[in-house]
């Protein structure tokens, strides 16, 4: 099949295969294929919003947002949207039009019981069948889990209307660097001048750029570093006791993760941290 555009304005098409009633745009890859676990969507979906760090994490891309992109009418693309974690919060814009694009039927599976009224399209991020299309595009933590993180920036910046906004998310330090990056299936942690680079030669203005995870920093490097930082096996299991919080625990988690809010609310650029969040215009 050929895709007749789904949006005014489109003006690239792509073959596609219908399945489950989605269009998908590398099939061979729906049902698996990569080396991310589609298994662990269904603990996402069960997870995501009793943990401090997701739902944090939230709330400072809906921040981002509103200051950047404003209260809309806008076309917001995001790719790798898992089970619709993210999608689910930025629905809170109604002047968006939302669409959700993932590698894996099985996420997209979870993200239609979440928001059965956003458009979902099954699709490999390096080759999009968009040109020139969104307002905004969002990736949040995905391009770690890519080796050809710089085609997919390019391949966005093409997705992108002129001007249109790119917001990001990836885990932060080389240093930190542990078997949990391994299981979870990452190709590397970014430096924020790695990130940012890439970002230029992928044809984009930084507009903001600041780390989160801050106040709760210590912890976390302590974590990690007893848990054996630098770790290079992928044979290890994905530890989901970091996920698996008991909900007292997750909530006093959740106050030093206000003050990362807020700085960056305010709009301070916080110097290190656990993650790094950026927002970058299409030149």
């Amino acid at each position: 099949m050929k895709e007749s555009p789904a949006i005014a304005g489109a003006t690239m098409k792509q073959d596609f295969q219908m399945i489950e009633g989605i269009k998908c745009y590398a099939p061979d890859a729906a049902l698996g294929g990569s080396d991310y676990d589609p298994a662990f969507f269904k603990v996402l979906f069960e997870l995501e919003s009793a943990n401090f760090w997701f739902r944090s994490r939230n709330r400072i891309i809906l921040n981002l947002f509103s200051r950047f992109l404003g209260p809309g009418p806008a076309t917001v693309l995001e790719v790798g949207c898992g089970t619709g974690f993210v999608l689910q919060g930025l629905s809170e814009f109604p002047r968006y039009r939302l669409f959700g694009a993932e590698l894996h039927l099985e996420g997209l599976r979870f993200a239609r019981q979440r928001l059965p009224n956003v458009e979902f399209l099954q699709l490999d991020i390096r080759r999009t069948p968009f040109d020139g299309e969104f307002d905004a595009v969002g990736a949040f933590d995905v391009l770690e889990h890519i080796d050809e993180d710089l085609e997919v920036m390019r391949n966005v910046h093409r997705t992108l209307k002129k001007g249109g906004l790119f917001f990001l998310s990836v885990p932060q330090h080389p240093w930190l660097w542990s078997a949990q990056d391994a299981a979870s299936g990452h190709k590397r942690r970014y430096t924020r001048s790695e990130l940012t680079r890439k970002l230029r030669e992928g044809g984009f203005k930084i507009e903001f750029a600041s780390s989160f995870v801050f106040a709760l920093f210590p912890v976390m490097a302590v974590s990690r570093l007893l848990k054996g930082a630098g770790a290079s096996s992928s044979s290890g299991e994905f530890d989901y006791g970091e996920l698996k919080l008991p909900p007292l625990i997750s909530r006093l988690l959740e106050i030093p993760m206000r003050l990362d809010e807020s700085l960056i609310k305010l709009g301070a650029s916080l110097p290190f941290g656990g993650s790094l969040v950026v927002v970058a215009r299409k030149t």
